[in-house]
């Protein structure tokens, strides 16, 4: 009879604990890259479009172009060179620093 206390004991546990890993994972912050994806070819103009999940209300969006931030972006790259680039989103806190939580990159192609 002990034994199966205890089992039942150490099952609701890790059950618990697995759950507790769960739900942090459900509510931390994240960003994707919605479009374009990784290893599309656009056009020298293109738009991205980007979600962010579970993040505090004054968090936002730096867009970044081959490492370049992107200052005042508003969805559109204009005028991109022909070549491979790489296009990364970072959440940014109210004080426009890195909030060193989320981060989603992909790269494409712009093409002729």
């Amino acid at each position: 009879m002990t034994r199966l206390t205890l089992s039942v004991c150490t099952l609701a546990l890790v059950a618990t604990l697995a759950m507790s890993s769960w739900c942090a994972a459900e509510n931390s912050t994240t960003i994707n890259i919605l479009s374009p994806r990784n290893g599309d070819t656009v056009a020298e103009t293109f738009e991205i479009t980007y979600e962010i999940l579970n993040a505090p209300a004054d968090n936002h969006a730096h867009v970044y172009l081959d490492g370049a931030y992107q200052k005042g972006f508003k969805g559109t790259f204009s005028h991109v060179p022909k070549g491979e680039h790489t296009i990364t989103v970072k959440i940014a806190d109210h004080d426009h620093k890195d909030a060193g939580t989320a981060t989603d990159s992909v790269t494409v192609k712009v093409g002729e």
